[in-house]
């Protein structure tokens, strides 16, 4: 593996350098002084604020690209006839990929907060971040939403701290070097690249094995996971648990939820109270992220004081509950759910929140996940009042197995919900204006780009 040295600054060069992540880890090393260049299929406003900030963007993808870079760096959506990833391997100038370069970053810090989970990531990233915010430790952040406390998704701060977010999709978390690792939970998703339930498992117990295993290296565990022991079995880090049982090293009672659905309850740390938390943002399940947050705070050694104040001043990151606007008396919110339980998660939310119907607009997330979870899409669904359904967003799929909207549309109506699809997002605009009422709540919903939907029913 290449070793990345903040010490001895080299040419980088990005192949698709306008991602969100792939931009944010620039930014990161020209910080650092490294001489940063990069290619893409279109400008925007990463590579335009990256531009200004000394970085060499070129839009078109072409083996001339390629000149002397010390080291190539490349997003999984490329593949190996890219012209200058042959370019770059022809030269045999060093590669990484873009979850190697992140792990690369990490050995630069002392301290590496990694947080992982099916869901619940962007959120619990940005809860801690707006903690150590508070607590002014100056933090390098990486996280895979745009949170207003940062101005983005990215945060380049002078300690020795940095925080990101894990992913397990392709393993990439198994890049990582952490010494603080937390686990919201461990679902079945990304059936395009897991084989099932437990090889996912699997990758989450190769992620813990990746902390030092002595004291210096901490766990942070959801023990209301299946089978909690099966990922700490054998390893030598310290763990610490959070969840729904007193049993928990950190737990929650006497939950209550203000007009908005924010929650506020009394913290118990090994059964014992520990002060009252008041949360900024909606829903049971953000209890828990704050449980995780509060967890490593503890760990670097945060006031509890400073701790509640970040929690309490943490106002979401877009595409979260986002709330839109309201058109013709009816209010619309955005949330990114695109797995079951988050749909349930957000759902839940929801009926703590004003309204007199809920009517979700869902753009399902891949036709694999799709199809691997099709029963339980239509369970979690159904908690609607009305389910408006979009064609399915294929990311980097290709519709090889037959499924579309309508099949879930289908078992949704057979499972006792309601729900109806439309081919297109002026249909579905047309039909939301059509038949949704004042006092009702609109959820645009999904992990591709049906947020459009809302930002087009608030701009006509």
């Amino acid at each position: 593996m290449y070793q990345l040295d903040f010490q001895k600054p080299i040419h980088v060069h990005f192949i698709g350098i306008g991602g969100i992540s792939m931009s944010g880890l620039a930014e990161i090393l020209l910080s650092e002084g490294f001489t940063v260049s990069g290619s893409d299929m279109k400008a925007s406003e990463l590579t335009e604020n990256l531009e200004q900030k000394g970085a060499k963007i070129i839009i078109g993808q072409k083996a001339e690209n390629i000149e002397s870079p010390d080291l190539v760096v490349y997003t999984a959506a490329i593949r190996p006839d890219n012209p200058e990833f042959q370019a770059a391997v022809e030269k045999g100038i060093p590669m990484l990929s873009r979850a190697d370069l992140l792990g690369e970053l990490m050995n630069n810090y002392s301290e590496a907060v990694n947080i992982a989970g099916t869901h619940g990531k962007t959120t619990t990233t940005s809860m801690i971040t707006n903690i150590l915010l508070e607590a002014s430790k100056d933090p390098t952040v990486s996280v895979g939403g745009s949170l207003d406390s940062i101005g983005g998704n990215v945060r380049i701060g002078s300690s020795d701290l940095f925080v990101a977010e894990a992913c397990e999709y392709t393993n990439s978390f198994l890049s990582f070097h952490p010494t603080i690792a937390v686990i919201l939970n461990v679902e079945a998703d990304h059936l395009d690249f897991f084989k099932d339930i437990d090889d996912i498992r699997q990758s989450f117990r190769r992620f813990v094995g990746k902390l030092p295993q002595d004291e210096r290296g901490l766990l942070v565990l959801n023990g209301d996971i299946k089978d909690p022991g099966y990922f700490t079995e054998g390893m030598g880090c310290s763990v610490v648990t959070f969840g729904s049982s007193a049993g928990c090293d950190y737990s929650a009672k006497d939950i209550v939820f203000d007009e908005l659905a924010r929650a506020s309850y009394t913290l118990l740390y090994h059964g014992k109270e520990a002060g009252r938390v008041t949360l900024g943002v909606p829903g049971e399940h953000n209890v828990y992220n704050s449980l995780a947050a509060i967890a490593v705070a503890d760990r670097l050694k945060i006031s509890r004081e400073l701790t509640l104040q970040g929690l309490k001043s943490y106002t979401g990151v877009r595409r979260r509950f986002e709330y839109k606007g309201k058109v013709n008396g009816f209010t619309i919110v955005d949330d990114y759910a695109h797995h079951p339980q988050e749909i349930t998660a957000t759902l839940s939310a929801a009926a703590l929140y004003p309204h007199r119907k809920v009517h979700v607009i869902f753009q399902p997330h891949t036709y694999t996940r799709t199809k691997a979870l099709l029963p339980e899409f239509s369970e979690a669904l159904k908690a609607a009042d009305e389910v408006i359904l979009a064609d399915i967003y294929a990311a980097r799929e290709k519709n090889t197995i037959g499924i579309s909207s309508e099949d879930l549309c289908d078992l949704i109506n057979q499972n006792g919900g309601h729900a109806v699809y439309y081919p297109t997002f002026q249909k579905i605009i047309q039909y939301v204006l059509e038949t949704v009422e004042p006092g009702d709540l609109l959820i645009t919903m999904g992990a591709g780009n049906v947020v459009d939907i809302a930002d087009q029913l608030i701009s006509e």
